[in-house]
């Protein structure tokens, strides 16, 4: 096997006029978990068409498991598994018969169903709901059998397309889980997905916008190199006049309100927290504390486009808090 799982050159695809894919370059390394991310309509679940062989290319190449993406479309999905944030599910089918359907769609030998199955369901851990219909199962668990479903043939990579959204918190946080435990077996997972919380958890990011990557790399790696100003959470009392006062402060790129807690993020070092804190007490706001603080991968990407497109950006890449209620 070689060092990566999947490499794009140049990969672009076009509708028409619109380019919906915009000369990408990817690297996912085997055996890890790569995040792409991005708003909707940025163009993920076309890009992951592509490597699954589902589209053709307009321009560009790219390999998956060593094969072209343009030539060896049906030896990719032998070997692949995907699961797309509607995953068909057979409702009026039991646990054990969804699994054996797919079992069949995917050319399982038929001898292996038993043990590949059972091996599933406790995966997933739905022993002892093998004969319960899929729908009546919960969100979560729905999520889990799906999962069972698009991996009883054992592929080397798993392709998830926002597996997680409008699930819980808590099945979201269990489905990880499981992604973790896939990629300490060795399978390679490229999973798209709009939540912050769950991008911090995978070994390589890939942020794609309007088409176009616009960084790839640790999530570490990223947070330090990648924005050039400086983050600092304020505590203050009246956080919504205070961020209407430090969004006229020469030098701020952008004010975030997280519940009572105000983001400031700067574009230069003049600004100190003694001056942020006389602004809003100026302005007849009690200010309890200023201190600099990491930037949140959010952070990072917004930074990456316009000012006059950013809140409607951060409301498209919901925080995980947010997005489980």
């Amino acid at each position: 096997m070689g060092e990566y799982a999947i490499v794009t050159t140049g990969l672009t695809k076009r509708f028409g006029k619109r380019v919906a894919v915009d000369r990408i370059d990817l690297k996912v390394r085997e055996g890890e978990v790569y995040g792409f991310l991005g708003p909707n309509g940025a163009g993920k679940s076309t890009t992951i068409r592509m490597l699954c062989g589902i589209l053709d290319p307009t321009d560009g190449e790219g390999s998956v498991l060593g094969f072209d993406i343009r030539k060896d479309q049906e030896s990719i999905k032998e070997r692949i598994g995907y699961m797309s944030q509607r995953f068909s599910l057979y409702e009026d089918l039991t646990v054990e018969e969804n699994l054996e359907f797919y079992a069949s769609i995917y050319g399982v030998p038929k001898p292996e169903w038993g043990p590949r199955i059972a091996r599933m369901v406790r995966m997933a851990d739905l022993t002892g709901r093998e004969r319960d219909l899929a729908g009546t199962l919960s969100g979560g668990w729905k999520q889990r059998l799906a999962l069972g479903c698009c991996i009883v043939h054992t592929p080397r990579l798993i392709f998830l397309d926002e597996p997680t959204a409008g699930v819980d918190p808590v099945s979201r946080r269990n489905f990880w889980d499981l992604i973790y435990r896939l990629a300490e077996e060795g399978t390679t997972i490229m999973v798209t997905t709009h939540y912050m919380d769950e991008a911090e958890h995978c070994d390589t990011l890939g942020f794609i916008y309007k088409g176009r990557l616009l960084v790839q790399g640790g999530p570490a790696e990223i947070k330090a190199t990648q924005l050039q100003g400086q983050v600092w959470e304020v505590d203050c009392t009246l956080p919504g006049r205070g961020l209407e006062v430090l969004e006229m402060m020469g030098g701020v790129e952008e004010v975030v309100r997280y519940g009572r807690l105000l983001h400031l993020i700067t574009s230069r070092d003049g600004l100190s927290e003694a001056g942020v804190a006389h602004a809003l007490e100026q302005a007849g706001i009690q200010v309890r504390r200023v201190e600099g603080v990491p930037p949140s991968i959010e952070d990072i990407f917004v930074s990456f486009v316009g000012l006059d497109e950013r809140r409607s950006l951060r409301a498209q890449l919901r925080l995980g808090i947010e997005g489980g209620k």
